[in-house]
């Protein structure tokens, strides 16, 4: 067990669905999401992008459904993947039926650009008949012309609005397997628009910073914006959206979630940013034992510390610590207490190793 607890923090009890074998809301854990950007058309390129994706730790991947032949297509990706697949529906109410029908296991839609009733109506009833969930995605970048017109702009209370009509449009049916989206690039306009929709109801919310940029400055955006609701208990489900790599919205959503220690997932490294103090190359040091760990998925605290400073305080609340010393010798400790001391060239292979054998113990426990 990592000696760094998981934080209590007070998150809403919502009404839990299904995303095929994921749960989310209620007391499930908090899933990370991401999105393939692959041709759909391209069923090998897809598969092998989702497979990655599944890799890296996403709980649920999205696909675009722009044309049938993408919906179609879902049908062999599907039966070649093993995480929960969510189609991409944006205005065309036979692409939602065709990607049911073909086994996906959730529907992006905005009920209120899909078309009359009618055709919502066909879009519930082929979700209802296999067992298919439901995202009501609101994005400030598509709100309808009435809101824009009543609201002159997009805002926190225009989002929310569109969220509850499309909410009405589903309960109406009698269709409760949803979760709900109101995002922005904008933080603040998003983060309000989040508390709003949560005080106003109780069902799963999907949080994201929409097209936040690339992978630097979106990372800080979707850090700050979805930090911000998670500290305060909102949020069901994350997808952190970076022009990037999809692999690197995985990780950076993780990331979210261990800051906030809400979820772990692989090793989490406390260290210092170096300075004169430093008695190893800390920022080399890090470097390396992020690639060469990359492939652990079990949680495990690791601080690496320049300096005594605040290197033995760290290490009391890390399952591995790396304290800096005088004359080449420098201490590591296990669970906080000191275990041997260690010279600079050695430091990569026996810190590698300690966490090999972290992961053995915690396996067989």
């Amino acid at each position: 067990m990592s000696i760094r607890p998981f934080r209590d923090i007070n998150r809403k009890k919502t009404k839990k669905i299904n995303v095929g074998k994921v749960e989310v809301g209620g007391d499930a854990k908090i899933s990370v999401q991401s999105m393939t950007n692959t041709l759909t058309t391209d069923i090998d390129s897809t598969i092998k992008q989702i497979n990655q994706l599944e890799e890296a730790g996403a709980d649920i991947v999205r696909v675009s459904c722009p044309d049938q032949n993408s919906s179609l297509s879902l049908k062999n990706i599907i039966k070649k993947t093993n995480v929960p697949i969510v189609a991409d529906i944006h205005f065309h109410y036979k692409r939602a039926i065709e990607a049911a029908s073909s086994g996906a296991h959730c529907l992006r839609i905005n009920p209120g650009n899909i078309g009359s009733k009618e055709k919502v109506r066909e879009v519930l009833k082929a979700a209802k008949d296999n067992n298919c969930s439901i995202r009501i995605g609101v994005n400030a970048g598509s709100l309808g012309r009435t809101l824009l017109e009543k609201y002159k702009e997009p805002c926190p209370e225009a989002l929310v609005e569109s969220a509850i009509n499309n909410i009405k449009l589903l309960e109406d049916e009698d269709f409760f397997n949803f979760k709900i989206s109101v995002k922005s690039s904008d933080v603040f306009l998003t983060t309000k628009a989040y508390k709003i929709l949560s005080s106003a109801c109780d069902y799963p919310l999907h949080l994201g910073i929409t097209e936040a940029g690339s992978l630097t400055s979106g990372s800080v955006k979707s850090s700050i914006g979805m930090g911000n609701l998670l500290m305060n208990g909102i949020g069901d489900t994350i997808r952190v959206s970076l022009s990037a790599d999809p692999v690197e919205e995985v990780k950076i959503g993780y990331e979210i979630l261990k800051s906030l220690n809400i979820r772990h997932k692989g090793i989490n490294i406390i260290s210092c940013p170096s300075c004169a103090r430093q008695a190893f190359p800390v920022i080399d040091t890090v470097n390396i034992l992020e690639r060469r760990l990359s492939h652990i998925k079990e949680p495990i605290t690791l601080s690496i510390i320049g300096c005594v400073v605040n290197g033995p305080g760290e290490a009391s609340q890390t399952d591995i610590g790396l304290t800096g010393g005088g004359n080449d010798n420098h201490m590591m400790y296990l669970s906080g207490i000191p275990h041997q001391k260690i010279a600079s060239e050695n430091i990569i292979e026996e810190i590698v190793a300690l966490v090999e054998n972290k992961v053995k113990e915690l396996k067989s426990n």
